[in-house]
């Protein structure tokens, strides 16, 4: 492709309401434009690299046994219906109705369309298993979307569905899906973690997330430093604390002024926060509860949510605060509390433990469990932290980091399937239902985390996988006949060995040419300038690190040939 017949609008300036790196550069390097909030234009070099994701997904979706399929952005509403969905989806469903008045959506997934295809026309366990899948547009009604590509309403994504004759066979497809992710995230030259996550709103037994590791990442993630154990924060298990050996003090109760925070009471009595157990008072389905966490941990209200088997949980107003323990916030404790008490598996080795009193301006000293109360319940109610001892192996310690999330598998069971009636007969002929399994990939968001985690002080540096081009050729002067003779027949030469080129054949000055280059991210460049073609030399230099070797014309080709189709090939 020539340079001068392209449409790269690149801009010098950073649009002020690009907030991430990967917004920023998308649109100074005229990858995409914004329509409206959270929709975008995708522009030529934009469209490029996306149809470079969307062409590695779709190999390994395909040797992975997957079929693809092309569902309706529009889905009626009462498939959602069937599956609760309609209410239970929130804000972020886009909901209309047609001219006949009858209700629809636009599609934020597709679980209640693909089962009702598979419910329709797949009746034996002889169709099975099965595996379809799609890349299509997507909408979600975001209340702030943001971040260009990382968050937008209108998105592409890879969606696939797996339909399985039993818990077991489900295992197996899962499986498939976990390691096609691999194979897919690897071939994009990204550096990722699959860690274990919460289900959230799709449901299901269990499920990974598949994160491009990034400073700007919005997800906080854990991995061990020994083993393969890697987790959301969310989802993330921390092992239970040893035993503390020590002998039960008197109970005694202590005035600490002014003092609520865990900084200030610690400071005040001169004791570490993990001397000190924080009493959080939270509602549960319209209960009060109190749960216990050492004073340097903090609570994951999603593991409690679980832990209790509650739908609605939040934390407690002041109001409820101080009805239920009789003091203002900050002065809360376990003892005499007449609720139900769950407390931190970190907590259940402690001995004399400061908490507050459940009195203004009161803490007590030497709280034990057992003597002065006991929990209905101990459980792995905290976020873990940096150091904590892994919980699947004896060696490691957890390392936290910042993720991107591109990709989401999940093992459904018979969630949708038996809400929808998508059944099967078995061997005997007797109705079972079906056990799915479901995986996403934004394939927009991909490229963004990429660029994310991919780029320098001029630019974007993208791997050649996925980048627009794999090499552009900078004819220096294009007045001079032998440099623009030597860039065409290179341009044509490596375009004929299946190298994708961008011949920047502008009638530009080779400073702002090279910044367009550096800032639109095409991995190698070889620059023809007259000095060196009258030595028979050209200069390759690779993006990433910023390495320039001079070279023959031929020498060129070969390298920049070999450099793409080991980057392909990996």
């Amino acid at each position: 492709m020539r340079y001068s017949q392209y449409f790269v609008p690149t801009v010098k300036e950073t649009p002020s309401d690009a907030e991430v790196i990967s917004h920023q550069l998308m649109l100074r390097a005229g990858m995409i434009r914004k329509l409206a909030a959270g929709i975008y234009n995708y522009l030529p070099l934009g469209l490029r690299s996306i149809r470079k994701v969307e062409a590695i997904v779709r190999e390994e979706m395909n040797r992975a046994g997957a079929i693809e399929i092309l569902m309706p952005s529009v889905q009626p509403a009462e498939l959602w219906q069937e599956s609760k969905r309609w209410e239970k989806y929130g804000k972020e469903l886009l909901r209309f109705k047609d001219r006949k008045d009858a209700e629809f959506c636009l599609g934020p997934t597709h679980e209640e369309v693909v089962t009702d295809i598979v419910r329709r026309e797949v009746k034996s366990y002889r169709q099975m298993p099965l595996n379809l899948y799609q890349i299509q547009n997507k909408f979600r009604d975001e209340i702030r979307p943001r971040f260009g590509l990382m968050r937008g309403r209108e998105f592409i994504m890879k969606d696939a569905y797996s339909f399985d004759v039993d818990s077991s066979a489900a295992d197996s497809s899962y499986e498939k899906m976990y390691q096609a992710y691999r194979r897919i995230f690897k071939r994009c030259g990204l550096n990722f973690r699959a860690v274990e996550a919460d289900t959230g709103s799709i449901g299901g037994a269990f499920s990974h997330e598949f994160m491009v590791l990034a400073d700007s990442g919005e997800d906080a993630i854990v991995s061990c430093s020994d083993c393969e154990y890697a987790a959301n924060v969310e989802k993330a298990e921390a092992r239970p604390v040893a035993l503390e050996h020590a002998e039960p003090r008197p109970l005694e109760r202590v005035e600490t002024p002014h003092k609520r925070s865990v900084e200030e009471v610690t400071a005040f009595l001169g004791i570490p926060a993990s001397s000190l157990i924080k009493t959080l008072l939270v509602v549960a389905d319209g209960e009060p509860l109190a749960v216990l966490v050492r004073g340097d941990h903090e609570l994951n209200e999603i593991k409690l949510a679980k832990i209790i088997g509650t739908e609605t949980l939040e934390m407690a107003s002041e109001e409820i605060v101080e009805k239920v323990t009789g003091a203002p916030v900050g002065f809360a404790g376990p003892v005499g509390l007449k609720v139900r008490i769950v407390a931190d598996l970190a907590t259940q080795g402690m001995k004399n433990f400061v908490t507050g009193a459940n009195g203004r301006d009161l803490h007590y000293k030497n709280v034990n469990f057992d003597r002065d109360f006991t929990p209905s319940l101990f459980a792995d109610v905290r976020n873990v932290v940096h150091g904590d001892p892994c919980p699947r192996c004896s060696a490691g310690h957890l390392e936290l980091w910042r993720g991107i999330e591109v990709g989401h598998v999940f093992k459904l069971g018979t969630n949708y399937s038996e809400k929808l009636h998508a059944t099967y007969l078995d061997a005997d002929g007797k109705e079972q239902s079906i056990f799915m399994g479901c995986y996403g990939i934004g394939i927009g968001r991909t490229v963004a985390a990429c660029i994310e985690q991919n780029h320098d002080a001029d630019g974007i540096v993208f791997p050649i996988p996925i980048a627009p081009f794999h090499c552009i050729v900078s004819a220096v002067n294009s007045k001079d006949a032998s440099v623009m003779a030597a860039a065409e027949g290179l341009y044509q030469t490596l375009t004929a060995a299946g190298v994708e080129v961008l011949f920047d054949d502008r009638d530009e000055r080779p400073g702002s040419k090279f910044k367009d280059a550096d800032l639109i991210g095409i991995p190698l460049r070889l620059v023809v300038g007259s000095k060196n073609l009258a030595n028979g030399k050209v200069e390759l230099k690779i993006r990433k690190g910023g390495e320039v070797t001079l070279l023959s014309l031929d020498e060129a080709v070969e390298n920049v040939k070999t450099l793409v189709a080991n980057a392909l090939n990996q």
